[in-house]
């Protein structure tokens, strides 16, 4: 039997209004564990759009969403909220941290809504810690550091609860050029380790560089670029 795609997207289609034409359309992917892919696209394209379909905060007009097999359209709106708090981890480029949680809570929230005992929490949270270089800061909160490593909180965030899929969301607009760098290598090991799969959404070659496969999202859809070998 063939492995199921860890990410579908079936002749995807959306725009916002009837008498408009669609932001994109005819939109097919798959994307199984161990990928790490990068979509580029100029602004306004609609690389924001995508993310929100992906992740089932939005629904298309046409196409479908599957995740795991499950078709996210199909889905009502607290079933949809579960299997994104359970599959879906995100890095945003606003890091998005809670500025009055240290550290490790910032980093162990998604277990906590998951429901996972404290003891449990704090001994992932522990480990995924020291896996993303900040072990000795778990106690200090997000303003007592660099943007490097409020980000690095974001990313142990995002891949705590062992998602099948990260999405990253110009992860490293706010940072530094040698922060950026050490941010995007971190992402992508953290996502090979963790073996899920991973999407950059970037409009920064340099970072895309990074990925195993570079789409380009623009009027004729999602057009491959480079392939890592």
């Amino acid at each position: 039997m063939a492995e199921i795609p860890v990410l579908r997207l079936d002749s995807l289609a959306k725009r916002y209004r009837a008498d408009r034409p669609a932001i994109f359309e005819g939109l097919n992917l798959s994307l199984h564990g161990g990928e790490y892919l990068a979509i580029m696209g100029e602004s306004g394209v609609g690389k924001s759009t995508l993310l929100n379909l992906l992740a089932g905060l939005d629904r298309p007009d046409s196409g479908r969403v599957l995740l795991e097999g499950e078709d996210l359209s199909a889905l009502d709106d607290d079933a949809t909220t579960l299997l994104r708090r359970r599959a879906i981890g995100f890095v945003f480029q606003a890091f998005h941290v809670l500025p009055y949680l240290s550290v490790e809570q910032n980093v162990a929230l998604p277990l906590e809504l998951l429901g996972v005992e404290e003891g449990e929490r704090r001994r992932r949270a522990a480990d995924m810690l020291a896996a993303v270089g900040i072990g000795a800061l778990a106690a200090r909160l997000p303003r007592e550091l660099s943007g490097g490593e409020v980000q690095r909180i974001a990313i142990g965030r995002a891949l705590i609860h062992r998602p099948r899929l990260v999405l990253a969301d110009e992860p490293t607009g706010n940072l530094d050029p040698q922060s950026a760098a050490q941010t995007l290598a971190l992402l992508r090991d953290q996502v090979k380790a963790n073996a899920g799969a991973g999407i950059l959404i970037t409009h920064s070659r340099a970072a895309a560089d990074t990925a195993d496969r570079i789409l380009m999202l623009d009027a004729r859809g999602l057009t491959p670029l480079a392939e890592r070998r």
